[in-house]
Formats: C-alpha cells, sequence, structure tokens
C-alpha cells in the first residue's frame, strides 16, 4: 500500500468568527487522486485553502509527509511540492501565454514538467504562446493555469472546481489529460460538482456537506443512494 503523503485530521477553518470547517479529516496517499464533492458552500475550497496555507488552521490538523505543515505561510507549503490550481484561473491578464507559464517554473523543483511537457499535454498553448492570456477561451485559460502549477513539479496538485464554467467538449480534453498527470507519481486533490467525472478519475472520494464529511470511500464501494444523501442531506 502506498504511504500517506498528506494526512487531514480533525481540521477546524474560521473567517473571522464564522467556522467554515468543523473537524475535516482525510487522507491522500502517494500516487493516487482524492476528490472532494459537494454542494456550493460545502467547504470544498476552504479545504484546499487551508491545505495550502491560505487560510490558518492548527499545525498538526495538516501533515505533509508525516510533518506539521497546518498554519505555515503559502510560499513555505508551496516549496514543499504543493501547487493548487485556483478557482477561476487567476492567469495575470497582461502577460502571455508562455510568460504566465515561466511564472510557475521560477521557483521549480527538479521533475519532467517544463514549457515543452506542457505544450506536448495542451497543443494549443504552443500554438498561442505568444497571445495574451485574455485573449484565450475559457478552457484554454484554464489549461494555462494548470500548465502553470505544473511547471513547479509538484508532488500534490490540487484543482479547485476544474471543470466550473466550461462546455462539455473543454471538460472532456482537460479530464482527459489528467492521467497523463497521475500517472507520472503527481498525487492531486480534485474538487469538483461534476460526480461523475470526478468519480471516473479518483481512487478515493469525500463529500462534503456544511463544512463536515458527510461520506467517504473508494467510488466503487458508494453508492448513488449513499452519494445522493451525503450531498444533499436527505
Amino acid at each position: 500500500m502506498h504511504e500517506a503523503l498528506l494526512e487531514v485530521e480533525a481540521l477546524d477553518a474560521f473567517y473571522g468568527d464564522f467556522q467554515a470547517l468543523f473537524s475535516v479529516s482525510a487522507t491522500l496517499r502517494q500516487g493516487e487522486a482524492l476528490a472532494v464533492i459537494g454542494a456550493n458552500g460545502a467547504g470544498k475550497s476552504t479545504l484546499l485553502k487551508t491545505i495550502t496555507g491560505l487560510l490558518p488552521c492548527e499545525a498538526s490538523a495538516v501533515r505533509y509527509r508525516g510533518e506539521a505543515i497546518g498554519g505555515r505561510v503559502a510560499n513555505r507549503i508551496s516549496g514543499l511540492g504543493i501547487a493548487m490550481v485556483p478557482e477561476g484561473r487567476r492567469l495575470f491578464p497582461s502577460l502571455s501565454v508562455e510568460e504566465n507559464l515561466r511564472i510557475g517554473g521560477e521557483r521549480a523543483r527538479p521533475g519532467r514538467w517544463r514549457l515543452k511537457t506542457v505544450y506536448d499535454l495542451f497543443p494549443v498553448l504552443a500554438e498561442r504562446r505568444n497571445a495574451p492570456s485574455t485573449a484565450l477561451s475559457g478552457g484554454q485559460q484554464q489549461m494555462v493555469a494548470i500548465g502553470r502549477a505544473l511547471m513547479s513539479n509538484p508532488e500534490l496538485i490540487l484543482f479547485d472546481e476544474i471543470s466550473l464554467g466550461l462546455a462539455p467538449v473543454v471538460i472532456r480534453d482537460i479530464y482527459d489529460a489528467l492521467p497523463a498527470i497521475i500517472g507520472e507519481g503527481t498525487s492531486c486533490i480534485l474538487v469538483e460538482q461534476d460526480i461523475s467525472r470526478a468519480l471516473s478519475v479518483a481512487d478515493t472520494v469525500i463529500c462534503m456537506q456544511e463544512g463536515r464529511v458527510s461520506l467517504e470511500g473508494k467510488p466503487a464501494d458508494l453508492t448513488r443512494q449513499a452519494i445522493s444523501a451525503a450531498y444533499f442531506g436527505e
């Protein structure tokens, strides 16, 4: 069995006085994919923000390779080999496609991801490398955001709402690229509202509702009825 890469245990998270997460626990093993599903406002993005240091939490609530990293500043956490593809892409609008990608590689760890391998994964980006990021379609912008994260050669990559607002054909293309990412030994956490898509690539899944884990298990072991009940609180 693969070793635990990331362990989240009894994680609480707050926005000021408002508590957003309540004793959330999850485990991600090396080379595997964890899907996090749930309705809007369930706490999925908040979970990613605490893992990446964008929200504070207790040090022991997040462990990476056995080391307590909860509450560290974001740049220190990214230096450990953790990258995030944020909701909404958040590209630099004044920069070209290639310049956005190069920013992701400025403090890269050793590994296979560089401009050529990103362009091999998403050939359309090579064709539009000199275009401003604002001139791209939503799907192409998402590819740039994924490529930018890969350029740091992460050991763990977090995808926040990877298919949000994209056309079905674009979603298919992006999901078709995921095996090339995960298959190289990179682990991932995938926050997704498209349940079928998430389950198709995940080794394990957790469902969140109102800041709590309402269901967890392997996709093959979870019935649609159980997922629906955990998702909607039935």
